[in-house]
C-alpha cells in the first residue's frame, strides 16, 4: 500500500468519524420572549385577591437556555411570577419540539409584582386569574424554547459557586439565617463568528424579589430586570436567574442605615445590579471546560397535603392544580437531578426554608451545587417537622405549606435518589 492511498484511507476515515464527534459536542442556545401584559394587569404577592397595576417599572421576561450533548438535550426556564404550576408548565411541554418533557425545568422568579399564575380563589371560591394571559405564556415559553433548540451551537463552559459580597439578601425572621452564595454557569462559544463570547450567563441565588411587593400597583420583575440588564450590557449573553432554597423569609436586603426599607424601583436596580456584578466576578477566573459531560434525570414525588388552606386553593382554583386527585390528600410533582459538567443541579417545588437547602448542598457531590427553587412546581412554603409550627414567626410559613413532612418527604427522597445516580466531579 503506498503512502498516497494510505492518506485518502485515512481521510475518509476521519471524514467518515467527524458527524459521530460532532454529535457528541457539548451545545446550548437561549432565547428570550416579553410577557408584559397589555393593558397591565392585577398583580399577585400570593393568596388573596390580586391588587391592580396602574404602572409597571421593567418588563417581565421568559428566558430559556437549552444545553445539549449526544442524545441528552435539557431545555431550563425562568419566569418572572411568583410561581408557576406544573399544570401550565405541562402545556407548554406539549408544544415544545425534540426535548423530552421530563428534562424541560420550568422555574419561577417569584416576583411579587406579577400576574396571578394560580388562579388563587377567594373567600366565595371565585379567582381573580387572567386565563387568556396564562394561555399566552404558556405559548411564549414554547416558543422561546423551541427557538434555542434552532440555535444550538458549540460552547464551553465556566462554572463557579462562591459568596456573593455585599447587601443583597437576609433572612426577615432570623437575620443572618441565609445562604450567601452563588452559584454561576456561563457558556461560552467554541466556534464561529462569536468564538469566546459569552452565549448565556445562568445565575442561581436565594432571595424573595420583593422589593416593590404586590400593594405599590406596580407591575415588575423586581431585582431580576436590573439583573437581566446588568449581566447582558456587560457581554454576558442571555441572563437567566433561577432562584434557591429562600422560603422563611429570605428576602431582599432593602433596609436602611437609619431603619425602615427602600421599596422603590432605584432599590431594585441596586440589588440586581449588585448580584449581577457579583455573579460576574465569582465565575470570571473558573476555569474553561471543553465538552463537559450532560445528565438529565426526573423522578415523580408526592407529598401528602394537610393544610386545609391549601386544599382550598387546590380544588377551587379553576386551573385544576389538582388534577385528577378530587380528594386533595396528596400533591404530586416532578423533581429533576441535573449533572452539567462540574456542577449538580436539583429542583425544589416550592419554597425551601434555608437550613433544608444548606443539607442537601452538603450532601451533594459536588463542589458547585445549585438548587433550583419553585421549580417545575410551587408547593407553599417546605418545611421539616421540627421547624413546622415551632415559633411564632413560623405560622404564616407552616399555615401555607402542605404540611409538616414536606421538608422531611423531599431530604429524604433526594438523598437517596443522589446515591442512584451519577454524580459530577468534585
Amino acid at each position: 500500500m503506498n503512502k498516497s492511498f494510505r492518506w485518502l484511507c485515512c481521510l475518509f476515515l476521519s471524514i467518515a468519524f467527524l458527524p459521530g464527534l460532532y454529535s457528541q459536542t457539548f451545545k446550548a442556545a437561549a432565547a428570550v420572549r416579553v410577557i408584559t401584559p397589555d393593558p397591565l394587569l392585577p398583580v399577585s404577592g400570593g393568596i388573596g385577591t390580586p391588587k391592580p397595576a396602574t404602572i409597571k417599572q421593567g418588563d417581565l421576561y421568559v428566558r430559556a437556555l437549552v444545553l445539549e450533548k449526544g442524545k441528552t438535550r435539557v431545555a431550563i426556564v425562568n419566569i418572572d411570577n411568583l410561581g408557576w404550576p406544573s399544570v401550565l408548565g405541562n402545556k407548554s411541554r406539549a408544544l415544545i419540539k425534540g426535548i423530552p418533557p421530563e428534562n424541560i425545568l420550568i422555574g419561577a422568579t417569584h416576583t411579587h409584582s406579577a400576574p396571578d399564575a394560580y388562579g388563587f380563589p377567594d373567600e366565595n371560591g371565585q379567582s381573580h386569574a387572567d386565563l387568556k394571559y396564562l394561555d399566552w405564556c404558556v405559548k411564549q415559553i414554547a416558543d422561546a424554547v423551541n427557538e434555542a433548540v434552532k440555535k444550538l451551537e458549540p460552547v464551553s463552559l465556566k462554572i463557579a459557586v462562591d459568596e456573593a459580597k455585599g447587601q443583597i439578601a437576609n433572612n426577615y425572621y432570623a437575620p443572618g439565617l441565609y445562604d450567601p452564595r452563588c452559584g454561576v454557569i456561563q457558556a461560552i462559544a467554541s466556534a464561529g463568528k462569536n468564538k469566546g463570547k459569552p452565549v448565556a450567563t445562568l445565575v442561581n441565588y436565594a432571595i424573595h424579589p420583593e422589593v416593590i411587593g404586590s400593594k405599590q400597583s406596580i407591575l415588575s420583575p423586581d431585582l431580576c430586570g436590573p439583573l437581566y440588564n446588568r449581566i447582558e450590557s456587560k457581554g454576558g449573553g442571555v441572563a437567566i436567574f433561577m432562584n434557591g432554597a429562600q422560603g422563611g423569609m429570605v428576602t431582599a436586603d432593602n433596609r436602611l442605615p437609619n431603619g425602615g426599607e427602600a421599596n422603590d424601583w432605584e432599590e431594585c436596580i441596586r440589588i440586581g445590579e449588585l448580584l449581577a456584578d457579583e455573579a460576574l466576578r465569582i465565575v470570571a477566573a473558573a476555569p474553561v471546560q471543553d465538552n463537559p459531560d450532560l445528565y438529565c434525570a426526573a423522578k415523580t414525588i408526592r407529598f401528602p397535603i394537610d393544610s386545609e388552606i391549601m386544599k382550598y386553593i387546590l380544588s377551587h382554583s379553576p386551573l385544576k392544580l389538582a388534577g385528577d386527585n378530587s380528594n386533595v390528600d396528596y400533591a404530586e410533582t416532578q423533581l429533576n437531578l441535573l449533572n452539567i459538567g462540574t456542577a449538580q443541579v436539583l429542583t425544589i417545588p416550592g419554597e425551601a426554608l434555608p437550613n433544608i437547602g444548606y443539607y442537601v448542598k452538603r450532601n451533594m457531590k459536588t463542589q458547585q451545587p445549585f438548587l433550583f427553587g419553585l421549580t417545575n412546581d410551587a408547593f407553599g412554603y417546605m418545611l421539616t417537622k421540627v421547624d413546622f409550627n415551632s415559633f411564632k414567626r413560623y405560622e404564616y410559613v407552616s399555615r401555607t405549606s402542605l404540611g409538616e413532612m414536606t421538608g422531611e418527604i423531599y431530604i429524604n427522597e433526594v438523598l437517596k435518589w443522589m446515591k442512584e445516580n451519577p454524580s459530577p466531579l468534585k
